[in-house]
């Protein structure tokens, strides 16, 4: 397995809230299956551990990390451990979250929008500001946002959905603006993703109906694990600028009804 060999990545969000295999916890395996080197990144390092576990079991490079992304210097030290331990980070997977919540615009705490754009946007800002002059330095990159098909579609979740819509504008404008350095930029929008986080959740009324309004059924990590490895790997190098949906086709389908919430 070789197709991100010698590659050096940063996971944020790489451990599960819960039993299961969360996003960043499959990106990280993935990433590390593939012949990555991974520092692993979580506000619970316990969570972080759990994934470093599961990459050294299958002989996989990695350490974990715990860190609030939100916060300028926690990013800084992050990106400062990974030189130290590995070398200069080519591979920038920005995957921490906050589960939106739905609540109407007229309701909406202003602190619980601003967590949401910290969590879910500012985050992504700060590594990329503290990962960027060490790709620019050492001839590329890629950075892989994932982002949300709530930041496409309504998903009645306001904070959260324009969080992920900014999201895909961060990463069109880290496209336009590294490409010179030989930086690629893209993001995944997962749609009705089965994770420990929804397991939680999630009603099981709730998780059937959205399942039968995707064409597909419901997808799991492992999907955004596989579409992140190939951005991430040379077999992408002509691609930047893009919005993935790894949706099950949910974002086209005229079944589609946001109603369903």
């Amino acid at each position: 397995m070789s197709r991100v060999a010698g590659k050096i990545a940063i996971v944020t969000g790489a451990g599960s809230s819960g039993p299961g295999v969360g996003t960043g916890k499959a990106i990280s395996i993935l990433l590390a299956r593939e012949g990555a080197r991974v520092c692993l990144v979580d506000r619970v390092v316990e969570r972080a551990e759990e994934t470093l576990r599961l990459v050294t079991a299958e002989g996989g490079e990695a350490f974990a990390i715990d860190a609030d992304v939100t916060d300028s210097g926690s990013c800084e030290r992050v990106v400062g451990a990974t030189v130290e331990r590995f070398g200069p980070p080519n591979v920038l997977v920005n995957n921490v979250a906050a589960r939106g919540q739905q609540i109407p615009i007229h309701l909406l705490d202003e602190a619980v929008w601003d967590e949401a754009l910290a969590v879910n946007l500012k985050s992504a800002m700060l590594m990329c500001k503290f990962v960027l002059p060490h790709m620019m330095e050492n001839g590329g990159g890629a950075i892989v946002n994932i982002s949300s098909a709530a930041g496409m579609v309504s998903y009645g979740v306001p904070a959260y959905g324009a969080a992920k819509a900014g999201m895909l504008s961060l990463t069109r404008d880290l496209a336009s603006m590294y490409a010179e350095h030989g930086i690629r930029a893209n993001a995944i929008c997962p749609g009705n993703i089965h994770t420990p986080m929804v397991g939680q959740t999630m009603k099981p009324e709730v998780r059937e109906r959205r399942r039968l309004a995707t064409p597909l059924g419901e997808g799991d990590s492992w999907d955004v694990g596989w579409t992140a490895v190939f951005l991430a790997s040379d077999e992408a190098d002509f691609i930047t600028g893009q919005n993935i949906p790894v949706d099950g086709g949910v974002s086209s389908a005229s079944r589609y009804n946001s109603a369903m919430w």
